[in-house]
């Protein structure tokens, strides 16, 4: 095994819960916008929220928690959208001593009758009527349930009416009895396999990432004679959420929230509330560059946006090389190019993210490289930073000024990681959680003499740097004992403009297939971008053909970055997306592997029955891992 940690930096030690942050602010900088809120959905104007405001408002539904006599150590669960109320409501409720359970508002019955009783809840805070049903269904078999809060029903303003009596120094008692190491959250896993696990993280470790990242990376999204400012749109219910809220609210950053994850509605957001820190999953960051290459298209301009994106990563690649000591850095002519496309490209990019974007992260799977380089190239760095639910979020982040794209970057200080003798990843530090609730088995095999043990795979450098390479229990072995860790291939597939999903298959199968998925939006386009040059009688084939060559250049291009007999030989575009719904999905928009091969077993069965019938002269052409019987169409 290798180790590799980093001395922690000078960060205050912790003395209490993180409900103490709002209390502190509001009386070192009363005035300092903490929060912004529209007065509805469709606004374009956002409301500040001082800190002595936000104080107040947490401080009454601390009174109301009381009043309906939540104690501390009670777990109260949120199963709610990212807005407003959430961040006021969590911090209530670890201002009594109170224990967050998440759940994602799309949970279905089973998984929220789950986890109310796996959890113990005493109350739960809901958004509507659906979700009241939801809840009301599962109410017999919950006898310690005794709450349930109706955001769109006033149930919040109920809630600290029913507490004007209580005292604020009740309050203030409670809180002050908070230590660090009392549990803050019981975050559930996405449960890929089996029922989800109950991750308890103390105030402490949830607040451990977030006070050394400030510490060493805060300055970097603080425009200048400005504050730092965020829009919250990933889940709260995600650890990753839950990270970016307790760094907003220590590091005195203005956070807005958007509950419609909808295409529309966050470009619409970012555009109003004009964030100077941006955090998202690859798939959004992904989404947003094939959304910028199909306006450009659309407009007529789609090759200067890929002339200005291939300058843009090699503007990149050139000062990645220079701050690691490996080159001089981009050359006159680089430059120029950069500065033109600077003007027509790259500055209309970042106005769609607001136009005051100075850092953003990327977190919850690996960042593709060439994705890194291009959103540095167009002046926003992506940090790529790994972490997980046991985690509290926070384990690596980029060193500042050795960044270094196609890693997550080093250990954060305080962090130490090892890589076992199989690959698998193994953390250990203040972040790392408390154990699972009512699961010792687990929490033991878990928990190894004070070691993480992560589930993922991944290698160091002799620098530190940590590469993610996939998860332990998704490598695939075909018939031929070759192992294959998918996640790569899925990465490189996804970059293809008309790529949405993509699952790699093949376990005890003689080759590596995948299923794929397309994006609709591009498809539409790209279907109507054809027909302009197509007769009307033979469109249908035409587009067809067509679309079969595309995606077996996606195939290819992601082929490239592995080994022969690791590369994808056979693959099925399907009707259908992988969605929540379906249960091909959790809730954090994992693919979960096993329910897929289930769900499309006779299609995987298909797709290599047509291979094996095929002309072996047929198999060594890269366009021919299509099967001719394939509907690309559905």
């Amino acid at each position: 095994m290798r180790d590799l940690g980093l001395a922690p930096p000078s960060v205050t030690p912790m003395t209490g819960g993180l409900a103490d942050s709002v209390f502190e602010t509001a009386v070192v900088n009363p005035t300092l916008p903490m929060l912004a809120r529209r007065p509805d959905p469709s606004s374009t104007v956002w409301e500040e929220v001082t800190a002595v405001e936000l104080r107040d408002e947490v401080a009454d539904l601390a009174k109301g928690l009381v009043a309906s006599g939540i104690s501390p150590g009670h777990r109260v669960a949120i199963m709610a959208r990212t807005r407003y109320e959430w961040t006021v409501l969590s911090y209530a409720l670890w201002t009594v001593g109170a224990e967050v359970v998440p759940i994602y508002p799309t949970a279905s019955r089973d998984q929220v009758e789950w986890i109310l009783r796996d959890a113990e809840c005493v109350g739960v805070v809901v958004e509507d009527e659906q979700a009241v049903m939801t809840v009301g269904s599962v109410c017999g078999s919950l006898p310690r349930l005794r709450h349930v809060w109706q955001l769109d029903a006033g149930g919040l303003a109920q809630l600290a009416e029913r507490g004007e009596f209580v005292p604020f120094t009740t309050v203030e008692s409670l809180r002050r009895i908070v230590l660090p190491d009392s549990t803050s959250v019981v975050a559930y896993t996405s449960g890929t396999t089996g029922h989800p696990l109950g991750c308890a993280l103390s105030h402490r470790n949830l607040a451990t990432p977030c006070d050394t990242l400030l510490a060493g990376w805060g300055h970097k999204v603080v425009p200048p004679g400005g504050q730092a400012s965020v829009l919250a749109f990933l889940p709260f219910s995600h650890v990753y959420g839950l990270l970016l809220q307790t760094l907003c609210i220590r590091g005195g950053m203005m956070m807005g929230h958007e509950p419609d994850l909808r295409e529309e509605a966050l470009s619409a957001a970012l555009r109003s509330f004009r964030p100077t820190y941006f955090c998202a999953v690859p798939s959004i960051f992904e989404k947003i560059y094939k959304n910028a290459l199909r306006v450009a298209q659309q407009a007529g301009r789609g090759a200067l946006f890929e002339r200005a994106a291939d300058t843009a990563r090699d503007f990149a690649a050139a000062l990645e090389r220079q701050r690691l000591g490996g080159g001089p850095g981009p050359g006159f002519d680089l430059r120029l190019q950069h500065a033109l496309y600077e003007r027509t490209v790259y500055r209309k990019f970042r106005n769609a993210l607001g136009g005051r974007v100075m850092l953003g992260t990327s977190g919850g799977s690996s960042f593709n490289r060439e994705l890194s380089l291009f959103y540095e190239g167009v002046g926003i760095y992506v940090n790529d930073g790994y972490g997980l639910t046991e985690t509290s979020g926070g384990v690596t982040a980029q060193p500042l000024g050795r960044e270094m794209s196609g890693t997550v970057g080093q250990a954060l200080p305080g962090v130490d990681i090892r890589v076992a003798d199989d690959g698998e990843i193994l953390v250990r530090g203040a972040s790392v959680f408390q154990g699972y609730v009512n699961d010792d088995a687990s929490t033991r095999a878990a928990l190894r003499g004070g070691w993480l043990a992560t589930g993922d795979l991944g290698r160091l450098d002799s620098d530190g740097y940590l590469t993610i390479t996939g998860r332990k229990k998704d490598v695939i072995v075909t018939s031929s004992g070759k192992s294959v860790s998918p996640a790569l291939l899925e990465q490189r597939l996804r970059m293809h403009p008309l790529v949405h999903q993509a699952v790699v298959v093949g376990d005890n199968l003689p080759c590596v297939g995948a299923l794929i998925t397309l994006d609709p939006d591009f498809l539409a386009y790209w279907r109507d971008s054809l027909a302009v040059r197509s007769d009307s009688r033979i469109r249908e084939a035409r587009e067809e053909n067509a679309l079969r060559e595309e995606v077996a250049r996606a195939v290819a291009a992601a082929n490239s970055a592995v080994s022969r007999p690791e590369s994808i030989r056979v693959f099925r575009v399907l009707a259908a997306p992988f969605d929540v719904a379906s249960g091909l999905l959790t809730p954090s928009m994992k693919l979960r592997r096993d329910a897929i091969v289930r769900h499309y077993a006779l299609q995987i069965d298909a797709m290599y029955q047509a291979r094996s019938r095929a002309p072996r002269e047929q198999l060594s052409d890269e366009f021919a891992h299509w099967d001719d019987t394939d509907n690309v169409f559905g």
